[in-house]
């Protein structure tokens, strides 16, 4: 095998695992750069406002 085709198909390679590991990482909670570090405060946030309503419009109804 010549160098160059060595040098290209070593450059591939190696582009395809730094892609594959990106992705792996996009899809974990604590590693998800594209979300940000509020995502998880933004969810808390909206879920315990459910619950105040939610408890709100029970305590009405009685």
């Amino acid at each position: 095998m010549n160098p160059i085709t060595a040098l290209v198909a070593q450059a591939v390679g190696l582009f395809g695992i730094a892609v594959m590991i990106h992705l792996v990482l996009l899809s974990t909670r604590t590693f998800n750069w594209m979300d940000g570090p509020n995502a998880r405060a933004t969810k808390a946030m909206k879920t315990a406002a459910v619950a105040v309503e939610t408890t709100t419009v029970a305590a009405i109804k009685q």
